[in-house]
């Protein structure tokens, strides 16, 4: 801003600061509140930087280990960074787990950090205590956004899609431009279409069909306004893709893949998700097993761990068992096979040069 006096003037504040340190250089002091800020910007910035967030909490919390909120930071640091490579360590000693009995230790009021935990004990399939954590946060802190954010997850995996949709809702009315809301409510909308079209209680068609033109429209509607609120949420413009799709406007959802496909700058994992639906859309909808083969094979050939990168592998390995129980000398199947083998082969020689450099041989 070309305001040089009052820059000068807070540098020479930083360098007061830093001379109370012995291990400062002129302008930094790697202190505890610089890792866990640096660690929240990091983990506000981008997914490529959660790792890093990691290890900058991890850093906060060596040397000051009873700060609740670099024990906090150190505990979101590693949930986001489970979500985001797609291999949650799920056992009961997890570091993540862990992290958050840490939290609660030192705050047992922490409502955000009970709802992060009660969602880890719902994949330990320990449902009882889960739900006594998620009630006792919202008892004590009901209008606390990310808590009520974690609650209606956990209510939506648990199947209760109401009472995720209520929360949602009230979030909504907090903060009514948050895209992420929009798509939370979108997925539980969805939910409520898939169990209606699979239902076999069409006793009025009329009512079926009334039924399920809403549901659509809620749907659309919600994952168009997180993609308008966040032109970059990829996945809430997969998901409108998603709902075309069912609504049988084929069109409009090819146009939505192809369109997504073509651009440039976004993250090896939204590539892979591309991928990975635009395949699921040629698989089930145009009945092109080649042409989403083609996909899953792109989705994979990203060297990103991510969950939709083994979903590709995944429905690869699918597709070549099956077409060889109908033919055992099946050429597509075995070039599938022999893709996937070849990358796996290729990442274990690159792995193999990162610890051994120096190695010649």
């Amino acid at each position: 801003m070309e305001q040089l006096t009052e820059a000068q003037s807070y540098l020479d504040k930083l360098e007061r600061i830093c001379k109370q340190f012995p291990d400062a250089s002129r302008y930094t002091a790697m202190i505890p509140e610089v890792y866990g800020e640096k660690g929240w910007a990091l983990l506000s910035s981008a997914a490529k930087y959660y790792e890093e967030a990691v290890e900058c909490f991890q850093r906060a919390v060596e040397e000051d280990t009873d700060n609740v909120e670099w024990n906090f930071g150190f505990a979101t640091a590693l949930m986001r960074l489970e979500e985001y490579s797609g291999k949650p360590e799920n056992g009961e000693f997890s570091e993540l787990v862990m992290q958050l009995k840490r939290v609660l230790e030192l705050d047992p009021g922490h409502t955000v950090a009970m709802v992060l935990m009660a969602l880890k004990l719902q994949d330990l399939n320990q449902n009882e205590e889960a739900l006594r954590l998620v009630e006792q946060a919202l008892q004590k802190s009901p209008d606390q956004l990310y808590m009520i954010r974690y609650a209606a997850k956990f209510y939506r995996r648990a199947g209760e899609v109401e009472k995720a949709l209520e929360l949602l809702e009230k979030g909504l009315e907090i903060t009514p431009n948050s895209s992420f809301l929009h798509h939370q409510i979108g997925l539980c909308y969805k939910i409520k279409l898939i169990q209606l079209i699979k239902s076999d209680s069409r006793s009025s068609r009329n009512l079926y069909l009334q039924q399920k033109v809403t549901l659509i429209n809620q749907c659309k509607h919600h994952f168009d306004e997180a993609f308008r609120l966040k032109p970059s949420f990829i996945m809430a413009k997969l998901a409108f893709a998603e709902i075309c799709a069912i609504d049988k406007d084929h069109d409009k959802a090819e146009a939505i893949y192809k369109n997504l496909l073509n651009l440039e700058y976004i993250t090896l994992e939204n590539k892979q998700e591309i991928y990975l639906e635009a395949g699921k859309f040629e698989f089930h909808h145009k009945k092109s097993e080649l042409k989403a083969s083609k996909y899953y094979l792109e989705g994979f050939k990203i060297k990103h761990a991510s969950k939709a990168r083994e979903m590709c592998r995944y429905y690869l390995e699918k597709t070549a068992k099956n077409r060889l129980c109908k033919n055992r000398r099946d050429i597509q199947a075995f070039c599938i096979r022999g893709i996937i083998h070849m990358v796996d082969g290729q990442e274990c020689f690159e792995k193999v040069l990162e610890i051994e450099l120096s190695n010649e041989e």
